[in-house]
């Protein structure tokens, strides 16, 4: 591994890993010692402020807050706002969205997060066709097929960036060039890539990018992101919207939306300020180690540990380039082997991990993970395995 990085730098800054062998990052991230400073200072001006404090920072929080984000994928100012999660940003662009004509098609992959394509199966009563690219091999879908289905008939590509089960990274800088070809959007999801893959909007040339903090970033729950490209903001009118949206919400004017008219026009109610501030003791953090010396930490880390699972005689169902993975490398186990039954021994030896149907264990290093932890999560995986008897230890651990 790269000596340039020592994740024993910044492990003080994360309480729970003083106990813990913290390895579902992309499930949870690890929660920054600072968040306690964010949510005292919080409640300490709601409590000295009262009602003034909405003037003093919490209005405007998800555009300010959404700053602080759009920093780590080189986002311009006041093209990021903050909502509460993935699904609640993917109905709002979805609502702003005119599914009347030819152009009506939602080309994405089987391989994206299920409540994603739940809001997107939905528009097929607003007249939305949706295609759905189907994986051969449970991995991800070959870039060349995507591509094919993304046509002069295609209005919107909400695709992954990292699949979760699979963590292979889909080729975004040619997902957006295809659609710029034929005139359709794409909304990247990079709900598990962002805070351990590099991303770079301008370069990408991307429409909109969506994601949620709990992973990666380290923000905790209810702080999702939305970017929207400059030139795009005023083309778009939600029909999912609020007064947090309007040009000027404490007129309080009747009648139809008279949308604000930069970013916040994609906002909706009252912000959930506390998880916002929360959130960017994450971003600040992340920024501070730099997603490109997280991502060769991340790469080296990974692949350390996919050569060590593979020695062992276990199925990596995950990409074996790193150039097609993201910060996630998933352990396969046999058909007769209980996913839950392992995180669960593991969870009783310090271990955090998951487990996905269809997948596998899902093993997530940071920046702040030591090889050695590494190697003990390997060795208790084989432990495990060669116990005398599968039956028996399914029986000393219970059903699941």
């Amino acid at each position: 591994m790269s000596q340039a990085h020592n994740p024993d730098d910044w492990r003080d800054r994360f309480p729970i890993l003083a106990e813990t062998t913290y390895l579902v990052n992309h499930s949870l991230g690890a929660m920054p010692r600072t968040v306690f400073d964010k949510l005292q200072a919080y409640a300490e001006q709601w409590a000295t402020r009262g009602v003034r404090a909405w003037g003093e920072g919490w209005w405007t929080a998800p555009v300010d807050v959404g700053n602080v984000l759009g920093r780590l994928m080189n986002a311009p100012e006041n093209t990021v706002v903050m909502h509460q999660n993935v699904s609640v940003i993917e109905s709002i662009v979805a609502s702003a969205m005119d599914f009347s004509g030819t152009r009506n098609k939602v080309v994405y992959t089987d391989q994206n997060f299920p409540s994603v394509m739940y809001v997107w199966e939905a528009m097929r009563r607003q007249g939305a066709r949706i295609e759905c690219v189907a994986s051969e091999d449970g991995i991800g879908v070959p870039t060349e097929r995507l591509l094919e289905a993304i046509d002069e008939e295609t209005l919107i590509v909400p695709i992954s960036h990292v699949c979760f089960k699979s963590s292979y990274l889909q080729d975004a800088k040619a997902i957006c060039e295809r659609a710029r070809e034929v005139g359709a959007l794409v909304l990247l999801d990079t709900y598990q890539s962002l805070g351990t893959v590099p991303v770079d909007v301008v370069e990408l040339g991307v429409d909109m990018v969506c994601g949620g903090s709990v992973k990666w970033l380290c923000g905790g729950p209810g702080a999702g992101y939305l970017y929207v490209r400059e030139d795009l903001l005023d083309t778009l009118n939600p029909g999912i919207t609020g007064w947090a949206a309007h040009a000027e919400p404490f007129a309080f004017e009747q009648g139809a939306q008279r949308f604000a008219p930069g970013i916040e026009r994609l906002l909706h109610g009252s912000p959930a300020v506390p998880a916002l501030f929360a959130a960017s003791a994450g971003y600040e953090i992340v920024s501070e180690v730099g997603v490109e010396t997280i991502r060769a930490w991340s790469v080296s880390s990974t692949e350390s540990l996919r050569k060590r699972m593979l020695d062992a005689g276990f199925s990596i169902p995950s990409p074996s380039d790193p150039a097609q993975r993201g910060g996630t490398i998933t352990i396969g186990l046999n058909e007769d082997e209980n996913g839950p039954a392992f995180v669960s021994a593991l969870a009783d030896r310090g271990i955090l991990v998951d487990h996905r149907p269809g997948a596998g264990i899902r093993v997530s290093p940071h920046f702040y993970t030591r090889a050695e932890e590494l190697e003990e999560f390997a060795a208790s995986m084989v432990e495990l395995r060669e116990k005398r008897s599968w039956r028996d230890f399914l029986n000393q651990k219970g059903s699941y």
